[in-house]
């Protein structure tokens, strides 16, 4: 299992709303949170996907959104 953490520009609850079916629909993603309330709007995910920092970045880019690995 491995942990990562993005810095995103999901910004309000809306974002997370657009993104969420997004996240859920990964498969080997075991978890993932948001908080809003940092500059960074943190993304923390956890899961066991062979390339899990890789495929993160494509399904926020795929619903709109940016993440860089911190």
């Amino acid at each position: 299992m491995e942990t990562l953490k993005f810095k995103t520009n999901i910004k309000c609850g809306g974002c997370v709303a657009t993104v969420t079916p997004h996240l859920n629909a990964m498969t080997g993603l075991e978890k993932w949170s948001v908080n809003t309330e940092v500059a960074d709007k943190v993304l923390t995910v956890t899961g066991d996907a062979e390339n899990l920092q890789q495929e993160i970045k494509e399904t926020l880019k795929n619903a709109g959104f940016q993440g860089e690995l911190i």
